[in-house]
């Protein structure tokens, strides 16, 4: 892989998506369809995935693709493959919260390696470089020229008093059953993927996930917390938390900054 190529264009391709999202985002109603799970989808989830897969396809057209919007045709066999949230955080844009992201990432042997996530409604850019590391694109963003960058980097926590951050949209009481065993100096809440970049950049020492996520969730944002020094694990065992399972499901898992001392489930 080419990683100079993949940082330059799974970053114009994360703000092309990220245009024609807020186009629908600032425009009309758009109607709220469901999926075979439930789970909703918009004109704008539609629209970003074809950007995307168009894109990477035409760009890396020997890798695997998979999308969570053309999840059901997926059937990757190999480890290694490029994976899509074209919109993550879809309740998040329907009732016009602001956090919700473009996830990019490419996995290598169960590995996600390098990632970018967009908040086109924040003006937060994350993205790992080609040597892995990440950092922080600061706005306005062109497609051809990229800004001021911040190299980013987790804290070094107090775990005498933490900063967690939870969903947004799936805070439950297991979840601050966990928390509750940790001491807390704040917490925050934030969608999407927005979760892993708070802790990637500092901002957050530790974001528990005990709730359902698919991987096209959870890879750009895992890319980019591991480029700035972070750890993302299994809930259950503190193993690592892998990509490629059967149907792209995630176990519940962990993001922190390797400093903080996990509790068991």
């Amino acid at each position: 892989m080419d990683f100079d190529k993949l940082t330059t264009v799974m970053r114009t391709l994360a703000l092309e998506a990220g245009d024609k999202i807020m186009e629908i985002y600032n425009g009309p109603d758009f109607e709220v369809k469901s999926k075979s799970d439930d789970s909703p989808v918009t004109v704008a989830d539609e629209a970003a995935d074809a950007i995307i897969s168009a894109g990477l396809r035409a760009a890396f057209p020997e890798v695997a693709l998979v999308t969570e919007e053309q999840a059901e045709s997926h059937s990757v066999t190999e480890n290694t493959f490029l994976i899509v949230d074209p919109l993550d955080g879809t309740k998040e844009f329907i009732n016009r919260r602001g956090d919700f992201t473009v996830n990019i990432a490419y996995v290598v042997d169960g590995v996600a390696i390098r990632g970018v996530v967009y908040a086109p409604a924040k003006d937060r850019m994350f993205f790992t470089q080609a040597d892995g590391t990440s950092v922080e694109e600061a706005g306005p963003f062109a497609k051809d020229a990229v800004g001021a960058l911040t190299p980013i980097k987790v804290t070094d926590p107090d775990n005498g008093a933490l900063m967690v951050v939870a969903s947004k949209s799936h805070r439950d009481q297991a979840t601050d059953d966990y928390i509750a065993k940790y001491a807390v100096k704040d917490m925050k809440s934030a969608g999407s993927s927005l979760k892993f970049c708070l802790v990637a950049t500092g901002e957050a020492d530790i974001y528990p996930r005990v709730g359902r996520t698919m991987e096209w969730d959870t890879a750009a944002g895992h890319a980019v917390l591991v480029g700035a020094g972070g750890d993302v694990v299994r809930f259950d065992d503190h193993t690592p938390l892998r990509y490629g399972k059967e149907i792209f499901a995630n176990p519940f898992f962990i993001a922190y900054a390797p400093g903080v001392e996990l509790k068991k489930a």
